[in-house]
């Protein structure tokens, strides 16, 4: 009987053990699932907050509409609309006129912000411009100016009588009246610029700055030039940063909303309903209609989606 207690003990020893193993790494698990659930929590609280909360309340909000009954002495009611107000604003003309302005506008904005930024940072990576922290402050810095202020600024740059540029204009013979229905695409297109290319020309920078530099020497010893290893070593080597920068340039220029509607006060060729997000704007604070206002914005946020899906789609075919 002894001989048999002496083996069993042994026999009990491991199992035990494993048993505790298998407790601490419960434990363990536990203890690292609450770490990743109390950091992760609050951006999921902000997430619900601030995206999933007002996006579900806007998809509500189209689902219904205002009718007056009677003759309109009985006050209005909010009855179910279906997808009506969807089909109402696909319907509406202003709808449709306002991405018109938009394509417009990204035609000129987004070549002329990504060549220029690209252009400026290579520049400043070369080693061309001797004062480079100055340059990178200066072209940086229109970009603190909050949207409103600049659109303001620029407002008085272009108003006949006051501003100064238009005068030198008309003094020097030239004639151009930057708020005339023809010109104030290019205006809006000028502000923009204004506000984001050194923005832009900041990302690029740093990217440039992150190539290491044995890539670019090694192109020099095979006797490529600045231009050349600038098109062929730097530009391929930062297709990430300007793919980013294009979504994010795209994305802005379907929220087009604050430079148009400053100037509507002095030109006569911005509407108040001439992007898709003015026409939403005057659907809900002019009109009272926020059914269409907000089947108008979720309509705009699907293009939106749409298209940051294909150029991200785009960008990662051309970078594989």
């Amino acid at each position: 009987m002894s001989s048999l207690t002496t083996l069993d003990r042994p026999a009990a020893g491991p199992a035990g053990g494993g048993r505790t193993g298998q407790g601490s790494l419960k434990r363990e698990a536990r203890r690292r699932r609450g770490a990743i659930t109390l950091f992760l929590a609050p951006f999921f609280v902000l997430f619900a907050a601030v995206l999933v909360a007002p996006l579900g309340y806007a998809v509500w909000l189209s689902l219904f509409s205002e009718k007056s009954s009677g003759l309109g002495f009985g006050g209005s009611q909010t009855v179910f609309a279906g997808l009506d107000n969807y089909l109402d604003t696909l319907a509406d003309p202003a709808f449709r006129d306002g991405f018109a302005v938009i394509a417009g506008y990204c035609a000129l904005y987004i070549p002329l912000m990504i060549g220029g930024a690209l252009l400026l940072a290579l520049l400043l990576d070369s080693g061309l411009a001797r004062v480079r922290r100055f340059f990178q402050l200066v072209l940086f810095l229109p970009h603190v100016v909050p949207g409103i202020i600049a659109a303001l600024i620029w407002m008085y740059l272009y108003l006949p009588g006051v501003s100064p540029v238009v005068g030198a204009l008309e003094s020097g013979g030239i004639r151009w009246d930057f708020l005339s229905s023809d010109k104030v695409l290019g205006s809006v297109v000028n502000i923009a610029l204004w506000e984001w290319i050194g923005y832009n020309m900041i990302i690029y920078f740093a990217a440039l700055q992150a190539i290491p530099r044995e890539v670019i020497e090694a192109s020099t010893v095979d006797g490529a030039g600045p231009v050349r290893t600038a098109l062929r070593v730097k530009l391929p080597m930062i297709r990430g940063a300007v793919v980013m920068t294009m979504l994010f340039t795209i994305i802005g220029s379907l929220q087009l909303f604050t430079e148009p509607m400053i100037l509507a006060d002095a030109s006569a060729g911005v509407v108040s309903t001439w992007t898709p997000n003015m026409f939403a704007y005057t659907e809900a604070f002019s009109k009272n209609d926020y059914g269409q206002a907000a089947a108008a914005s979720l309509l705009l946020a699907a293009l939106a989606a749409g298209l940051s899906y294909a150029v991200t789609r785009f960008g990662a075919r051309r970078g594989a």
